[in-house]
């Protein structure tokens, strides 16, 4: 008998997993927008009015469900006002929270819902309760949706766009807790309450509006649940959703991150690890969420999650430009089996951020463009998009480290509208292959397809001399016996099965 085992209840799935869980952060910050998205028209870079366009061909092929934009905490010094218009007459800022750099406002409203209408991907807005007003946020609104007769409609008429947009997805502000104005729990429950009156549905658009939830990294574990509970409390019955952050921090602490490439399995172990932290985190919060909301109408939504590491040497501390190794791709696989595994209460995540920042799906370097380990596993979880999560229960070894351990196989399952059954599994140890007996109740499977992604090495990345070292390739490392597969599973891997 095999000493790793999952049962999954083939016929048992209840809950959709939302396509939007696997959605994606950009804010202004270092080269995500800048030198990332936005070339300009004037770029000698193949682009569609200014947008890159090898970044939305890759990002178009994941699927990306939503973007989430302008941050972060920029988002909380953004003036929208300052981004329409002639770039030529739009004024310059400075960005205080990223390296204290100008931004030019070239890429403002039009140009976030340009690239949205090319990505194919739904646009989220965090909108500035920090240092703006509610009628600066009223009036944003209505820019982009009111069909009728108003002030704002005629502007955007004037800047060359008589239709209003469709937008959903509404942040009424960004880490209130912090950057966005280091309020508490209580103030910011008030002023939510009344920057979200003022945010009105027009015609038939409706905001979907998620207000600020926990997160502080600085705060204790009590604070931060003290935080949703007077959030549900006093202001849940106004809101569609509430965020989550959680960052995957694989060093000893937010001073002492560690490389993103030279790193031992010490540090390899300490980042997968912290990754399940999410689990515990949606389930606490989530308990919280269910004695004011039990029929969870409220969504969670976690829209900043991630590894975060030291930066790259010799580029800008402000601008967060880090590699992106296997270890990233296994904390991703891992998160994405907790959200599957939350789909009841989990409608949407962002993983930040998707170009040249922090943990991206893309980095760049002049007219040249790679795809990171992370980018491959969202690659092989679009199948996930909107299926059916199945149940699954996993007895395996514990992968030890120094004072911790942690189950050696992570997964998630699913069923897709062409009743195919999806498998994710991880196996997080840095060097031993593991031997998987997978049942399926209630299913029988006659074909099996897999791919494996994995790596030489603990800390293997793509670089721009090695573009594919980390990639999928196909697997065939199973035997299928009536309900029951067997799979041999690679260390530091993550096996994508289909079975039909």
């Amino acid at each position: 008998m095999s000493k790793n085992n999952i049962v999954v209840e083939a016929d048992a799935g209840v809950h959709l997993i939302s396509r939007h869980i696997y959605g994606h952060f950009s804010e202004h910050l270092g080269r995500c927008i800048y030198d990332g998205f936005w070339v300009g028209e004037d770029s000698p870079i193949a682009h569609t009015r200014g947008i890159r366009r090898d970044i939305v061909e890759a990002l178009r092929a994941i699927r990306i469900p939503n973007l989430r934009w302008p941050g972060g905490c920029f988002a909380d010094e953004y003036h929208w006002m300052d981004g329409i218009g002639p770039r030529s007459e739009r004024p310059t800022m400075v960005n205080t929270h990223w390296g204290g750099v100008s931004d030019n406002n070239h890429f403002g409203t039009h140009e976030f819902m340009d690239l949205c209408a090319q990505l194919g991907a739904a646009p989220y807005i965090s909108a500035n309760v920090g240092s703006g007003t509610v009628h600066e946020m009223q009036q944003w609104v209505e820019y982009l949706s009111l069909d009728s007769i108003g002030p704002m409609a005629e502007l955007r008429a004037q800047h060359g766009r008589r239709e209003p947009w469709q937008i959903k997805y509404w942040g009424v502000g960004n880490e209130s807790w912090a950057c966005g104005g280091h309020m508490r729990a209580e103030y910011y429950a008030d002023l939510y309450r009344r920057y979200a009156t003022f945010c009105r549905n027009y015609g038939d658009n409706k905001l979907y509006k998620i207000a600020c939830g926990p997160g502080n990294a600085l705060a204790t574990p009590e604070e931060d649940y003290h935080w949703t509970e007077v959030l549900m409390r006093e202001a849940g019955r106004y809101m569609d959703g509430l965020s989550l952050h959680y960052y995957t921090i694989a060093g000893p602490s937010w001073k002492e991150k560690g490389s993103a490439t030279d790193f031992a399995e010490d540090a390899w172990f300490a980042g997968l690890y912290k990754a399940q932290h999410m689990d515990e985190l949606i389930r606490r919060h989530g308990a919280i969420m269910d004695r004011y909301d039990p029929e969870k109408r409220v969504g969670l939504i976690v829209d900043e999650w991630g590894t975060w590491h030291d930066v790259e040497p010799g580029t800008h501390p402000g601008f967060l430009y880090m590699q992106n190794s296997l270890r990233d791709a296994l904390v991703a696989a891992i998160t994405l089996n907790i959200f599957n595994q939350h789909s009841a209460r989990v409608r949407m995540a962002n993983i930040a951020q998707t170009v040249n920042v922090l943990q991206a799906m893309v980095l760049t370097e002049g007219e040249k463009m790679l795809l990171t380990p992370t980018y491959h596993v969202f690659d092989l979880y679009k199948v996930h998009h909107d299926a059916t999560m199945l149940p699954l229960r996993i007895e395996c070894e514990r992968y030890a480290g120094a004072d911790a351990d942690m189950p050696v196989i992570h997964a998630s399952a699913s069923l897709d509208a062409e009743k195919k059954i999806h498998l994710s599994l991880c196996n997080v140890h840095a060097s031993e292959s593991k031997e998987l007996r997978c049942q399926l109740r209630g299913a029988v499977p006659t074909a099996v397809t897999g791919q494996v992604l994995t790596g030489p090495a603990i800390n293997a990345h793509n670089t721009f001399e090695q573009p594919d070292l980390v990639r999928p390739v196909e697997f065939g490392a199973y035997s299928l016996h009536g309900d029951v597969l067997t799979i041999e599973m690679p260390a530091r891997a993550l096996v994508a099965l289909e079975l039909r």
